[in-house]
């Protein structure tokens, strides 16, 4: 793969992959869930996600490597859990088919044939198709010429939010309003804790781990990671705090009669906009709303591609996935392959977006996955250590590897039920693809050094079931959430030292 990725074409990136339809929803669902408060759950968001960026950064700049995220779990934790963590990846494809669903739901705005129903018609999949071959296409040529065109994406996307928090704040706002209708915590301060996931402040602020995944493209990359994933960050949060504000300060009087929880729409930003007799803006939200997830689309179609490249050089699906064309240094094979598993999420089968949804909840085992790598790669007394970048990486990884446990439970039991057998699953790839890996160790071997992730998985799932989102409430909040910490601080150690001892036995066998 060719170095040709600087600072900005991966803050580009990271922002683009963080920022795509949600945040036209996120400051209303925040608002109906804590009110005021939100923007407390704003901060704690970016706080947190800088917490497992941290991780991550050290590992992006201690081993720089295309599809990292899908390789460190394999080098660190053993090819059980490689492979479940690789193929839950692989299956978060549907995450990109989920954002060209949402360009799909806004293009009905100004298409009304696409859909039949709350599918889409034969001419609507048609479209999908067209335009999932159409970032392939832009995918297909140098990464530069990729960075250059995500680049003005990245502009647009930064624009039109500024421009709508200048036009709502310009067009008249209310004072009072952190203090009025119920006071600053309506709710309570717990419901903080709840925006963060019902509230979809997490999920929105999720995705800043791409420039990661091109860290082998990158100049310099122990220099240009660090900063670009958490100028990626900065910049996200800093604009849905704007957002946050707007819509706080700004929604017309009359509809908070039952507080912050009775103000609904349908398309937040959009329908203020009318109410405020702002029908440019208006029409230029709907023009983002097809832009922002297209965006963020073109660099999943991008960052799948990498994933499936470092898939391939697992082993978890065949090796003539790794093929990276000489002359523009893309895996075309991987795209084509991605194509393919995009096409059929767009299929309009019962079940199948409700699945796209799991996966992309599921692809925060990456983050668990990297706690783990990292103390590992730490530890081992006989490897490369690590860069030394991130300072305190004893207790910040440990730490991190709780808070994406926490991630991935409020994800809900709704969805988990579903996404436990669908990772498990992954076993079998497992034990049919040991044939092809002669240099592996015993499988006895291999099944107790991953183990830890299969315990993981099914504890975590048995708590969401127990737990308060929506789950049965039998361990009410907030003690689920901490037992979901102390449960999973207890896992992190075991990864570790089976991570560690996993190293050593590799070592002698080599």
């Amino acid at each position: 793969m060719h170095r040709d990725l600087g600072f900005w074409g991966l803050t580009a990136i990271g922002f683009s992959n963080i920022v795509g339809s949600g945040w036209l929803f996120a400051a209303m669902y925040a608002a109906q869930t804590a009110g005021p408060a939100a923007l407390l759950s704003w901060v704690g968001a970016g706080l947190l996600c800088g917490l497992v960026a941290l991780v991550m950064i050290e590992l992006g700049a201690s081993r720089p490597e295309g599809g990292g995220t899908v390789r460190w779990p394999l080098y660190a934790s053993g090819r059980l859990v490689g492979t479940l963590v690789g193929w839950s990846v692989l299956l978060s494809v549907g995450g990109t088919a989920a954002e060209i669903s949402a360009i799909m739901q806004y293009a009905d705005h100004y298409l009304p044939d696409i859909y039949h129903g709350h599918s889409l018609s034969p001419f609507g999949l048609g479209i999908a198709v067209a335009l999932s071959v159409l970032l392939t296409a832009l995918n297909w040529f140098t990464v530069r010429a990729f960075a250059r065109l995500n680049n003005l994406v990245s502009v647009f996307k930064i624009i039109v939010p500024v421009v709508t928090v200048i036009a709502l704040f310009a067009s008249g706002w209310h004072s009072g309003r952190l203090t009025d209708h119920g006071g600053f915590a309506p709710y309570g301060y717990a419901a903080c804790l709840s925006a963060l996931a019902g509230g979809g402040i997490v999920y929105s602020v999720n995705g800043f781990q791409a420039p990661l995944d091109f860290s082998g493209e990158t100049r310099n990359p122990r220099r240009t990671i660090p900063a670009s994933v958490l100028t990626g960050i900065g910049l996200a949060v800093l604009m849905y705090l704007a957002l946050q504000l707007a819509f706080l300060f700004t929604v017309p009087e009359h509809l908070l009669g039952h507080g912050w929880q009775g103000v609904s729409f349908e398309s937040p930003f959009g329908q203020l906009a009318l109410i405020l007799n702002l029908h440019w803006l208006s029409s230029l939200l709907y023009a983002d709303a097809v832009v922002s997830p297209g965006g963020s689309a073109y660099v999943g179609v991008a960052l799948d591609a990498r994933h499936t490249y470092a898939l391939a050089k697992n082993r978890t699906i065949p090796r003539a996935f790794m093929h990276v064309h000489p002359r523009y240094g893309i895996p075309h094979r991987a795209l084509l392959l991605n194509l393919a598993v995009i096409v059929v999420f767009l299929l309009p089968f019962g079940g199948w977006q409700h699945i796209v949804s799991v996966m992309g909840d599921m692809y925060l085992l990456i983050y668990a996955a990297s706690a783990v790598a990292a103390a590992v790669f730490r530890a081992d007394p006989e490897g490369d250590g690590m860069a030394g970048w991130v300072p305190g990486l004893r207790w910040i990884a440990p730490l991190s590897f709780v808070v994406s446990s926490e991630f991935v439970y409020w994800s809900g039991w709704h969805d988990l039920r579903l996404a436990l057998p669908l990772v498990l699953a992954g076993l079998l790839i497992f034990l049919a693809m040991r044939r092809s890996v002669p240099d592996d160790a015993p499988l006895l071997t291999e099944l107790r050094t991953g183990a830890w992730l299969v315990v993981y998985l099914v504890v975590l799932t048995a708590l969401s079931w127990l737990g308060t989102f929506k789950g049965t409430g039998r361990l009410p909040a907030p003690y689920d959430s901490l037992t979901v910490a102390a449960v999973s601080l207890a896992l992190f150690f075991w990864a570790v030292r089976s991570g560690t001892g996993q190293l050593g036995r590799s070592r002698t066998q080599r």
